[in-house]
Parts: C-alpha cells; structure tokens; sequence
C-alpha cells in the first residue's frame, strides 16, 4: 500500500495504491505450486490468509520464497500436478477459509493424505458445503472434532470420479475446489451455481492453457445461472507471469472513506482489479450518491481470453497481468449519500463489502434495505450480527432479519467502540467510520487487518486531512469546558479538559498528604518531577476523550470537590507541574482532531493551534454558572469575589499567565444559548476542514 499527496494537477486529490487482490493471491501461489516450470508473481499480498497458503505449500513440498511486505518480484517453481507430498504435521490454515476449502480440493483431487485445521474463528466456519460434493464424487474424509468442522483429515483414498455438482448457493471457494479436484484427477467436472461467483480461478486456468468454459445456462428470462466447467485431463499447468492486481475489496474501504470525507478532497486509487465479479459495490455506491468515476487502464489481448471462455471471457488483460484480470483507477470525492436496496444477483459480486454497504448507510438520508445476503453469517464473524450490534452501539437504528439489514442513516455524531470480533473486514468498516468527520469510533482489535490490508491504519491516517487542534481558553464559568465537550462530540474530535490534569495532581497531593506519605501542602512549591511521576498520573485515550487515570483509578467527581477546586489553581503555578504535564498535554495533538480547554492552551500549551477561542463573560453570570456546577449552596455574591480573585491570580502569575492568544477569536458567552455558543465554534471548525476537503 502506499500514499502520496500528488494527485494529477489540480485535481487535489491523494493517489493511493491499495495492496495485492487476497483472492488472486491465493490462486496465484497455489496454482505456481502446482504448475510445470518457474512462475514469476508480482505483487502478492502478504497478508495472514496468504501466508497460511504459502505455508501449507512450504509444507507439502513445494519450494515457496517468502511473501515481502512491499509485494516486490519472485520466482516460485511449480512441483506438478502429481508433485505434491504429504504433510508431516497437520496444515494450519490460520484464519483463512480460502486455503483451507481450496486445498480440499486440492488434496481430494490429487489423493495426498494430510489433515486441515485453522484458528479457533476459522474451527466456527462450515466446511461441509466443500467436503459434501468431493465426497459424493468419491473423495473420502474423516471429521476429527466437530461435524462440519476443521480439523478434517483428507484421507487420500478412493477415486475421485469428478461429474456435475449444482450449487445452493453462488460461491467461489466451493466452486473452486470442485474445479481443482477435477483438474488434478483428470476427471471432468461442472458446477452450476445461481449467479456468478468471482471467477478468478477460471480466468487464472485458462491463462495457464487449462480449456475452462463459461457459460450462462437456464431460461433467458428466469434465473441467472452459470456453469464452469473442465473437461477429462490430464491437464498440465502452465508458469504464470502475474502481476497481482490490486484488492477491488481493500479499494471499496478507501472509496467508503473518501466518500465519507474522510479523505480530504477526495482519492485517486490506483492499479484496482475491475474484474466484473468483484466490481458489485460500486455500483451500489453510485445508487447512494457516491461521486465516483472508474477510469479503465489499458486493455491488451491474452491467454486469459481465450474462445473457450464462454460468456464470461469477456474482459480484456492490463497492468501487466496475463491473466485476463482488468484494472483500473477509481477517482472518489466527498458525497452526501442516499438509502439504496440490495439484494437478489448483485449480492454474490459484493458479498465482501456488505458490511461497508451499512457502515455508509448509518450515513446516508433514508433507510438502506440489505436482503439476500445470509451468507454473511457464517463468515470469520456473523457479519449481520455484528454489524447491526456494533451500528445501534453507535446509536444508529438498525433492524436485523435473517438475511440481511435495514439501516436508518443519521447526521448525529456517532461515538462509541465496536467489537470486530476477529473479523478483518468488520474492522476495516468500523474504522472507515471512526476515521469520517462527526464519527469517533474505537476498534478493538485493530491487528485483525493484518489478514487482508496490511497497513490499513497507516493508510487512513496518510489519507485523512490533519484535523485541527481547537483551543477554547477563558477564566473560570466562561462555559469553556461543557463548551468543548460538546463541540469534540459533534465533529468527532477528542476532547482534552486540561484542567482536569492539574486536578489529578492537586487531588494527588491532597491524599498523599492526609496519609503522611507526600509533602505537606505549604511545601508543594517545592515539588519535583520525581515526586510527581511517582503519583502515576496519565492521559488514556478512549472512544470520546481522554481520561485521567490516578494510580489504578479514573477520578471524575473527587476532581470537582472544592477542596481541589480551592487549589488547583495554586498547584497549577508550580513550575514542575506546568513543565511536567505540558509534554503529556502536546502529545494528545500529534495527529489532530482534538479540542482541549484551559487558560493557556492556545498561548502555551498549543500555540500553533488551528482554531483558536477566548471564552468570556460577567462575572456574575460566571459566578452563578460556577454554583450551579458545584452545587455546594453558596452566595452569589461571595462566588463572584472568588472567581474576581482567581481571575487577577491567573492573570498575573509567572507562569503561563491568564491571556488571549493575538489569533483567539473572542466569544462573549453571557447572553448566548448553551447552542449558540457551541455553534459558533463547529462553525468555524468546519468551516476549516471544508476548506481542505474541497466541494
């Protein structure tokens, strides 16, 4: 994957390259292995799923270099149709179900014993839907825990008689096994399936001089259905010289997040597999409204559209594949969405991307309608369960049915976590969300992308616009702190109450002293920042914010009693404190989207800040917001002399001292509406951050 800010001139779009295409990769390794000769492969993802697939081949005997990060050129040199040995050690798919339903075909149809098995996630997948027809051709298998279940062992016996199998339901790894199982017992072999699954094996056989035919079968006004069929071999395999294209999948999140805004003026995503298989999303993006253009490369003639292809071998080869996979670039620009519906035959060609499909639903006018599509729940994860729990979790309104989603969409802020359940494209959505204006969405298991993007949150970060760092200073009972908490949840930004930080510490000294552990309080002036660190005090990063953490606890009401109230200020004239949490205070901005509020947070702590504003008003009206926040019953009066106090401390003190930075925008908040004056503010933001997004 790489980024750059270059787009072509003028155009202010970022050119992106998403990595290798997971399927054609897989394909790609295992069809080299089983070629007679040296195959040279480009750009293979070196991804999870593909390592396993790489491995198992290691294992059987087959000389596999390693799968670089940067996809970089290598030669792999086939062992046969009949070279494949049997494993010492049962052949660990990890969590890929792409190698492990297409090496039971694999095996089937070579006759090589060995066992399957994979992660506790790819254990939960249905394998009975592979192993059911092998079996009925006579393939044989042993279950070995669960029924349906890895780990199954292939036994390596009987005589696979290959013939003609019809598919409940359209599916490229099922019909992929079958294929492979005729192919390496010479037997000939038809699937029908209703619709047509991605037909990456077909074109790949093809280009390797294996004579697969296509074809749309049925009554031309009922159902669409296709077979793919390979007639009685042998049949030797051919080198492949492959350049892999780019995953349409992995190229569908960045075009969700470009669409969403979250990718400043828009993509440019290079290099991307058009097969027309894989391309179902974007037209179903393009029914919300996505502003998309898709600007084919090249197109040569090749061994990948041979005659024999049927009606499917229609597509041309580019980007130096000789394949028959085309390629292109995808231009996305910033969209305001509509609801669509989809379901019935575009399914199959975006099965991957359906939770996407939702993620931009939660985000569009109307109520998106999802059917068909009950596939979905038995994936790494039952994606339209998660989906729809991880979407309400955010506050989106959601049904579920059991084939599918109607989604509400939703202009309020949306911040939450959402569980990915070790599930990669899960992940990948919610991210895409998270990573969107008004959104603040955390991921609990980030690492899961590595299975098919590696570097996909690298990828959002280089593509995403800086969001600007917001100042919000002012005395005290100017509202700056409910201000900011607000503003940070309607844009999506987190929010840094630093005053909230020099309580911790004001509340620290307080307890250490009470025990006779710490300093009496006439000596804090003299703290260290030894002593300080030894209070174990931090900034956590969550969802909608940062909080303090104490020592093993999150302090919220102890930080506003008015004990700590009475010398916060104090404590936060101490020269150790103010350099001791200044560098904790600047490393929460380091990628932006924060708003923060103090009394020198524009002057000092962030003084190159983007946004900068200076809270005012009467100290009466301050006075009176101040005992409605304590609630402690005091007199206005008395209120208002206190804060005239802590305002001429504030204002004169050494350090930091009460001021407006010269570029602060003064906002009087005495007569304004809690609304007003946080509108004021998101104005202004995103009025910024329209201004780098572009129309």
């Amino acid at each position: 994957m790489s980024v750059n800010d270059g787009g072509q001139p003028g155009d202010g779009l970022t050119t992106v390259r998403v990595p290798g295409d997971k399927s054609v990769s897989h394909r790609a390794l295992l069809f080299a292995a089983l070629a007679e000769g040296e195959s040279r492969l480009e750009g293979v993802l070196p991804g999870a799923d593909c390592q396993s697939t790489a491995a198992a081949l290691r294992a059987m005997g087959v000389a596999v270099p390693e799968v670089s990060a940067d996809g970089a050129p290598f030669t792999l040199r086939g062992v046969g149709g009949g070279g494949l040995r049997a494993p010492d050690a049962p052949l660990d798919c990890g969590n890929s179900g792409t190698t492990a339903r297409l090496l039971l075909g694999v095996l089937a149809g070579a006759g090589v014993p060995a066992t399957l098995d994979g992660d506790a996630s790819l254990r939960g997948r249905p394998m009975r839907r592979v192993t059911g027809p092998l079996e009925a051709m006579g393939a044989r298998f042993r279950e070995k825990g669960v029924m349906d279940r890895l780990p199954i062992r292939v036994l390596g016996e009987g005589e696979f008689r290959g013939g003609r199998w019809v598919l409940p339901v359209a599916s490229a790894q099922v019909k992929s096994a079958l294929l492979l199982a005729g192919l390496l017992s010479g037997r000939p072999m038809e699937v029908e399936e209703p619709g047509l699954s991605r037909d990456h094996t077909e074109r790949m056989l093809r280009a390797m001089g294996v004579p697969v035919r296509t074809a749309r079968v049925g009554d031309p006004g009922g159902a669409d259905r296709w077979t793919a069929s390979i007639g009685a071999g042998p049949h030797a395999l051919a080198p492949l010289d492959l350049r892999v294209p780019g995953d349409p999948s992995s190229a569908a999140f960045l075009v969700a997040l470009a669409a969403l805004g979250g990718a400043g003026k828009g993509l440019r995503i290079e290099g991307v597999g058009l097969n027309p298989t894989r391309t179902g999303f974007l037209d179903v993006f393009r029914r919300m409204g996505v502003d998309l253009e898709v600007i084919p490369d090249e197109v040569h003639r090749g061994a990948g559209d041979a005659g024999d292809a049927g009606d499917a071998g229609d597509a041309g080869v580019s980007d130096g594949s000789d394949v028959g996979e085309p390629t292109g670039t995808l231009l996305v620009r910033p969209s305001r969405l509509e609801a669509t519906e989809v379901g019935g035959r575009e399914i199959p060609s975006l099965i991957d991307e359906l939770p996407l499909v939702a993620v931009l639903a939660a985000r569009a006018r109307g109520v998106t309608r999802i059917r068909d599509a009950a596939e979905l729940r038995v994936k790494e994860s039952d994606r339209i369960a998660v989906t729809a729990q991880n979407l309400r979790a955010l506050g989106v309104t959601v049904r579920e049915f059991p084939d599918g989603l109607d989604v509400e969409g939703t202009e309020a802020p949306l911040a939450g976590r959402a569980p990915a359940h070790h599930d990669h494209r899960i992940a990948m959505a919610f991210g895409v969300l998270g990573a969107s204006p008004g959104c603040r969405v955390e991921v609990d298991d980030p690492a899961m992308v590595e299975v098919s993007f590696p570097g996909f949150w690298a990828c959002l970060r280089d593509c995403a616009p800086r969001r600007p760092v917001v100042t919000l200073d002012g005395p005290a009972g100017s509202g700056k702190s409910t201000t900011a908490r607000e503003v940070a949840a309607r844009l999506g930004y987190l929010h840094l109450d630093s005053g909230a930080l020099y309580r911790a510490v004001t509340l620290a000294l307080l307890e250490a002293d009470r025990s006779g552990r710490g300093r009496p309080e006439a000596e804090w002036s003299e703290l260290t920042v030894e002593e300080l660190e030894a209070f174990d005090i931090a900034l956590e990063r969550g969802a909608d914010g940062f909080r303090v953490r104490v020592g093993d606890r999150y302090p919220e009401a102890e930080l506003r009693t008015p004990e700590v109230t009475e010398r916060v200020s104090a404590v936060a004239r101490i020269p150790a404190v103010r350099s001791w949490l200044l560098g904790a205070q600047r490393a929460t901005a380091r990628e932006g989207g924060v708003v923060t509020d103090g009394r020198d947070m524009g002057t000092v702590v962030f003084p190159d800040a983007e946004v900068k504003f200076f809270l005012v008003a009467d100290l009466e009206e301050r006075a009176r917001r101040r005992l409605a926040e304590t609630r402690d019953g005091g007199e206005l009066g008395a209120e208002a002399d206190r804060l005239a106090r802590r305002d001429r401390e504030d204002a004169g003190r050494a350090v930091a001292p009460l001021r407006r930075a010269p570029d602060a925008e003064e906002l009087d908040t005495t007569h304004l509406t809690f609304e007003e004056q946080v509108s004021r503010v998101v104005e202004r933001v995103r009025g910024r951050e329209d201004s780098h997004r572009g129309p």
